[in-house]
């Protein structure tokens, strides 16, 4: 298939890609308003307060020497869900602003 062939699926998928990012826009800037350093970091030292709970948790289990009680086991679960919905969610952050759909300022 030669380039002018491709010419309506690129015109097409230019159309669609502007589409997702107003609509992004839209439901987005509205609910995070501009994105700032004073918005941002925080959430980063919350995600490296969440890894460090989690390694610290693990760390702890290690030292004991002994296998994990179900207790451990759960705290140490819940520490790691909770650290990867923060990296998820910081992940997000990233890719909306790389994207366009967020101001960003300061």
């Amino acid at each position: 298939m030669s380039d002018p062939d491709l010419r309506p699926q690129q015109r097409f998928l230019m159309t669609i890609e502007q589409a997702v990012r107003e609509a992004n826009r839209e439901v987005l800037a509205p609910l995070l308003g501009e994105i700032t350093t004073e918005k941002f970091v925080p959430l980063m030292v919350t995600v490296a307060k969440a890894r460090g709970a989690y390694l610290s948790e693990a760390a702890n289990i290690a030292q004991s020497g002994g296998v994990p009680d179900k207790g451990q086991v759960d705290r140490l679960r819940d520490l790691r869900l909770a650290y990867e919905e923060l990296v998820t969610a910081a992940l997000a952050l990233e890719h909306a602003i790389e994207r366009g759909y967020l101001d960003v300022g300061g």
